[in-house]
């Protein structure tokens, strides 16, 4: 150290100063860099929107009447099938074999769905949840037992076509969630599925819009007010979000915890593909099309009925009417027969009057109507019957005009032995009425 001067000696002392005071800075800087980090909290765009939606999700259980044959077997090989037993005892369509004694009926639960609390005492779940139900109940589980309550549900509200029913729940008290705007959606949106997959109570799957405005046939035949069975055609939201069995009738929900959508069919390799794998194609019925039926429901509007009262006779049977009471008052000109088309078909053909003939020149030939037409309203009045139409006609004038709708088939043969085509197109005319000589109408 002699030969180091005392400046030389400071220098190095400041050096070390500033070296350790850098250290503790630095130090200082990690740590409070490192107490920050611990405030940020990373959280899923999801969990305030599950949180708020989750509890308002419920079961819905479809109870149906099973049928068991009297004899010793139970059916054939013991087997029974949902919609009564098949074997010696009973065919499934109620009918003897002639080996069975007493049949046994029994309420069982023939599936599950899922459903979203839309008002208090409200719940919307999809119309072929509930279908053909003799009793159902709403589950709500219990967090503290892990077991469900059940409550007894009706239906308050329903469109077949839409597949939305809406479930009316006296003692069920849990919140409604929020509707959203199912117009405003885009592809890429966040899409969040809270439903019952195979009774997993409260499953959340998450995923994107996929697709707007898919055009996908309902897969229920509905009956139109003519008695005839359509598949309405129904514009859906896709996404990829899982939805598996159970989840119909659910919810899809935005990141605000709206509603926006209700899960009603997935995709499967063998049902649309010929057994192509199929992966993450969910469709789910845009929320704006269930709104007019949820206030149905909030309105106390009773459903209309699903399936018009059968008539009496298949349609071969009926007889061929007279001239009855309208003879010298003005008519169509044109012989009619009842007809319950639509039974006889198994829903292809219409019910209403069939025409077997048409009075050359009278009205009727005139407006374009044709023999084996069949006359299915009457200045927007349905007809299911000769009586119905002579009722309509009842005290009207000549020279007056009726709007007639019909049914049109592409082939007709022998009338009499109704060798008419299945297929055929609905089509409208206006009759000027006149007094004519012959036939009933």
């Amino acid at each position: 150290m002699k030969g180091i001067s005392r400046k030389v000696i400071g220098w190095i002392c400041l050096a070390l100063v500033c070296v350790l005071a850098g250290t503790v800075i630095g130090a200082g800087t990690l740590n409070a860099r490192a107490e920050e980090e611990k405030k940020v909290v990373v959280t899923s765009p999801f969990t305030e929107a599950i949180a708020k939606a989750r509890g308002s999700v419920v079961g819905v259980n479809n109870y149906q009447i099973v049928n068991y044959g009297g004899n010793d077997y139970g059916g054939y090989g013991g087997y029974y099938f949902p919609w009564g037993s098949y074997g010696y005892g009973q065919d499934p369509w109620g009918g003897s074999y002639g080996w069975g004694g007493q049949s046994e009926s029994e309420e069982v639960k023939y599936g599950s769905g899922s459903g979203v609390v839309v008002a208090e005492g409200y719940v919307l779940t999809n119309y072929h949840v509930v279908e053909g139900a003799h009793s159902l109940k709403v589950s709500v589980n219990n967090e503290e037992t892990k077991e469900p309550e059940l409550y007894d549900a009706t239906v308050a509200a329903y469109d077949a076509d839409k597949d939305v029913a809406v479930l009316y729940v006296p003692d069920l008290k849990l919140p409604p969630v929020e509707l959203g705007d199912s117009d405003t959606l885009q592809l890429g949106d966040w899409a969040i599925c809270i439903g019952n997959p195979l009774g997993f109570e409260g499953t959340v799957t998450a995923g994107i819009v996929s697709g707007l405005d898919r055009e996908i046939k309902s897969g229920t035949k509905t009956t139109d007010k003519y008695g005839r069975k359509t598949e309405s055609v129904n514009r859906m939201i896709q996404t990829d979000a899982a939805i598996n069995s159970g989840n119909s009738g659910g919810g899809m929900f935005n990141t605000e915890g709206q509603l926006v959508g209700i899960p009603t069919l997935k995709y499967s390799g063998s049902r649309y593909t010929s057994g192509a794998s199929i992966e993450s194609i969910g469709m789910c019925i845009p929320i704006n099309e269930a709104k007019d039926v949820i206030t149905a429901a909030l309105n106390g509007e009773k459903p209309a009925e699903e399936t018009p009262e059968e008539g009496k006779d298949e349609g071969r049977n009926e007889q061929k009417e007279g001239q009855g009471d309208l003879t010298g008052k003005p008519r169509m000109g044109v012989t009619v027969r009842s007809w319950q088309g639509a039974s006889y078909s198994n829903g292809q053909w219409p019910n209403g009057v069939l025409v077997m003939a048409v009075e050359k020149d009278g009205p009727a030939d005139e407006a374009g109507l044709k023999a084996g037409d069949m006359i299915i309203e009457i200045d927007g009045t349905v007809i299911s019957g000769s009586e119905d139409m002579m009722n309509l006609l009842r005290g009207k004038n000549e020279g007056d005009e009726v709007k007639v709708k019909y049914f049109r088939p592409d082939e007709v043969g022998n009338i009499e032995e109704y060798e008419i085509s299945l297929t055929g197109s609905d089509a409208e005319t206006t009759v000027k009425l006149a007094v004519v000589d012959s036939t009933i109408q």
